[in-house]
């Protein structure tokens, strides 16, 4: 089973697919951004190892999220 942190940011009115956020697998590295409810649905459900997508990337501490 996998653990997540996921931080939301924005939540608007109108709707759960309207929200923005972060989630972060629990042991892993990174972090992946999502703006709404079907992107977040994407990362949790998507496969073990599977990188950060290019277009959704967060920026951590100087250096992008994924790398060494």
């Amino acid at each position: 089973m996998k653990n997540y942190i996921i931080r939301i940011y924005r939540k608007e009115r109108g709707g759960r697919r309207a929200l923005v956020g972060t989630a972060e697998e629990v042991g892993r590295e990174g972090r992946r951004a999502f703006t709404n409810f079907d992107e977040l649905r994407e990362i949790l459900n998507s496969p073990a190892g599977r990188g950060v997508p290019a277009k959704r990337e967060v920026q951590q501490r100087g250096k992008r999220a994924g790398s060494r």
